[in-house]
């Protein structure tokens, strides 16, 4: 047993040191930060870079970095140049994409701010960014150069945000570093705002498979000053300095809570080792919104705050799709009923097998119906994704689903606990 306990851990220790020495050949102990533009209508679309900058520190995976955590609705791939060979690969969903299948994006063009960090390349490399639709069709593309020794890289991280840790396990490239921000605090009310970070963790981590899975995460209360308390609330006619600009009625529903001002959110944490983002709005409106590899965005006191905070993540940090649907409507705009999602918690049964199928018990009816649920905690219940139609979701009810159900359903406790092993193994 001991000899056998000996080969497993000289295993395991030189893939980290395969990792370690893939990575140190291509990369330095650096982020290199790239913002973008994402431009267009719902007819063409384009994407151009706005900026780079860099500083000291990278806080993301040093292993499988050729490897996508999901598909995403975007992707970024760099390339080393000299050879061609892909060295990191990562995946995002935008409010650029969202916005696309809107009524205002069929009359006009706008753009929206986009921001990926990406290891600090030891040579010059090309960086492709590209833009895919509902169909998994690339609908924009651009590939740029980056040298490494280019002047006009801005270094930043000398003037970091005032912050501190509510939950410390590792160091950061073998952690999942979570940022919580501030918006809408004043700088009187940052002690508010460290208690509100704190129920969002708190929060976070009663939740499975977050829970047995914690001591894999890095957690940062980052203090990000406002001017104004509050956030903005345009159905009231209410406008607020806020650090981010966030504003409810995002794309006109009230209840959708985003900001445009992708930039200050990662000038605010420069420096600051982080790779999801939760953001806190010092208000008791009730919304929010969480946006796959952006961030999450939602009210700190409203009453429904901690299942509201943790579905959201459940959006930006584990790709979870929503499970709830309105009865006799049909989205086929969201999602196609002759593809199969990306999403792993929601299917068109195109490629079933793709998702849980696995974890069926035998004999489960497929699809499954309603008053069989509580034989069959995990089955194929019609209904997700907005429709009530043709899109399957992988149990009655879910934290994807409502705010009163107490866990992540079966299936999402799965795709969440792959994504962290991901991240950290």
């Amino acid at each position: 047993m001991k000899r056998l306990f000996l080969i497993q851990f000289l295993l395991v220790a030189l893939c980290m040191s395969n990792h370690a020495q893939e990575f140190t050949a291509f990369f330095e102990e650096k982020s290199l930060r790239m913002d973008y533009l994402f431009t267009g209508d719902a007819t063409t679309q384009e994407i151009s870079l706005d900026k780079l900058s860099s500083w000291e520190g990278w806080a993301g995976r040093k292993h499988r970095l050729g490897e996508l955590p999901l598909e995403g609705n975007g992707q970024v791939e760099v390339s080393d140049e000299a050879t061609g060979q892909i060295i990191y690969r990562t995946s995002f969903s935008s409010l650029f994409s969202e916005w696309l299948s809107t009524d205002e994006a069929q009359t006009t063009r706008r753009s929206f701010e986009a921001t990926f960090l990406v290891p600090y390349p030891k040579q010059p490399v090309k960086v492709k960014v590209s833009l895919l639709n509902a169909r998994h069709e690339v609908i924009s593309a651009m590939t740029h150069r980056v040298d490494p020794k280019d002047i006009l890289i801005h270094a930043m991280g000398q003037r970091i945000t005032p912050h501190k840790y509510l939950l410390k396990s590792g160091n950061p490239d073998r952690c999942v570093d979570v940022a919580i921000c501030a918006e809408g605090y004043t700088a009187d009310e940052m002690e508010l705002f460290y208690k509100d970070a704190q129920v969002a963790c708190d929060a976070l981590f009663d939740h499975e498979p977050f829970k047995s899975m914690k001591s894999r995460f890095n957690v940062v209360a980052v203090a990000s000053p406002s001017l104004d308390s509050g956030v903005s609330v345009p159905r009231l006619g209410e406008w607020k300095q806020t650090a981010f600009g966030s504003h409810f009625s995002t794309f006109y529903s009230d209840r959708y809570l985003t900001t445009l001002q992708v930039k200050s959110i990662h000038d605010a944490l420069a420096g600051i080792d982080y790779e999801h983002i939760i953001i806190l709005a010092n208000t008791d409106e009730y919304g929010g919104g969480g946006i796959y590899n952006s961030y999450t965005l939602t009210t700190a006191h409203h009453p429904m705050f901690r299942p509201v905070v943790v579905h959201e993540f459940g959006h930006s940090f584990g790709g979870l799709a929503d499970e709830y649907f309105y009865d006799n409507d049909v989205m086929t705009d969201t999602y196609p009923l002759d593809i199969e999602p990306w999403e792993q918690n929601i299917t068109t049964q195109v490629n079933f097998d793709s998702k849980w199928k696995d974890m069926l018990p035998k004999g489960t009816p497929n699809p499954t119906p309603i008053n069989q649920k509580e034989k069959y905690p995990v089955g194929v219940f019609e209904g997700g994704g907005y429709s009530a139609k043709g899109i399957y979701r992988p149990a009655y009810n879910c934290r994807m689903r409502t705010n009163e159900n107490p866990e992540f359903c079966p299936v999402c406790q799965r795709a969440l606990r792959r994504l962290i092993e991901f991240y950290t193994e």
